[in-house]
């Protein structure tokens, strides 16, 4: 297996990040939540899952080898513990991660994510496949594709986005870049996804962190999560959707922020 491509920001130490996109993202999505973590003295790694980017895919394309793909990332890194934040299906890699190798992690940061996909319902999951994957059938770009998913994601109204339309850019540009056969690819793991057994067995710090207009991943269903995991601190971002760190950055980090300083080294 071929290392994922990362970017690798910040002091050298024992204090790491590593920030795990969604099906839509990319590395350089994570650029405002690696400096700031920067600023605050943690090194931090922000990978293109496998697909993506400058990444080779895995195969089989499924969470258990997306996760050695991240351990095979942290090696090449000389890495051994790292604070893992991801979002949406980046915290699902996460959690499939600390099924795997919980010794190398020293918490969680779940951001706009849920333990499984819907309710594992065969039929449900069809339909989702059919409805996201219908316009790549339909000779539609990925970019067009972002051009109608991006702002029913974002809150409604685009709160971020119409205060600062940039904010919504660099995820339109993430999404608009996915190689079709990878968004393919995601979505068909994305709906077999299933560890909600794993939650009463985390032992590290977890934070839940939900956004008050997110559909994809509810704010009850992330303060369901954080009630199944011992310990964990759940909170919500007012006034944002799905794309929460693409949203509101600043309110993002203050929320990264706390969260690291109860771990500092």
């Amino acid at each position: 297996m071929n290392t994922p491509a990362f970017t690798d920001a910040g002091p050298c130490g024992e204090a790491v990040v590593v920030f795990l996109h969604g099906v839509g993202g990319g590395r350089q999505g994570w650029a405002a939540q690696q400096a700031h973590v920067a600023a605050l003295g943690w090194r931090s790694l922000a990978w293109d899952m496998p697909g993506y980017g400058d990444s080779p895919m895995v195969t089989p394309y499924d969470f258990a080898h997306l996760a050695q793909a991240l351990w095979q990332m942290l090696d090449v890194a000389h890495i051994d513990q790292a604070v893992l934040v991801g979002h949406s299906m980046g915290a699902m890699v996460a959690l499939q991660a600390w099924t795997q190798k919980p010794e190398r992690i020293r918490g969680l940061l779940l951001a706009a994510s849920s333990p499984a996909f819907g309710n594992s319902d065969g039929d449900f999951q069809k339909q989702f496949l059919a409805q996201r994957l219908a316009p790549l059938e339909a000779g539609k770009t990925m970019g067009d594709i972002a051009d109608k998913l991006i702002p029913t994601m974002a809150a409604p109204g685009g709160d971020a986005a119409h205060s600062n339309p940039s904010n919504l850019k660099s995820a339109h540009q993430s999404m608009a870049a996915v190689p079709p056969n990878t968004y393919r690819a995601a979505l068909h793991a994305l709906v077999q996804f299933e560890q909600r057994v794993a939650l009463p067995t985390i032992t590290v710090p977890v934070l839940c962190l939900a956004a008050e207009h997110d559909r994809t991943a509810p704010p009850t269903v992330m303060e369901k999560m954080a009630q199944k995991i011992p310990g964990a601190r759940y909170a919500c971002l007012a006034g944002a959707g799905h794309l929460l760190h693409y949203e509101q950055p600043e309110a993002f980090n203050a929320e990264l922020e706390k969260f690291l300083k109860d771990m500092q080294p």
